[in-house]
């Protein structure tokens, strides 16, 4: 799955466009490298993600094409 599509699916970004913007500007990291918008997501991946002044490392756990907003936590843990 891309990775702005994960960012909004796992609700960690809200919208698609947002999560595309982020990547273009370079604050999401894909296992510590600056990551395209278009850069591959598998189980075991590691996104941190630079919201000015914080920053927010999560671990993903699971890869699903739609989720329900409760159960939208249970594919990623923070780290």
């Amino acid at each position: 799955m891309r990775l702005d599509k994960y960012l909004k699916v796992s609700r960690l970004i809200k919208r698609r466009t947002v999560a595309n913007e982020a990547c273009d500007a370079g604050r999401v990291l894909l296992n510590d490298k600056p990551a395209r918008a278009s850069a591959a997501v598998k189980a075991g991946d590691i996104v941190e993600i630079q919201f000015g002044g914080k920053s927010v490392k999560v671990e993903v756990l699971d890869v699903k094409e739609t989720v329900r907003k409760e159960e939208a936590e249970s594919m990623f843990r923070y780290l």
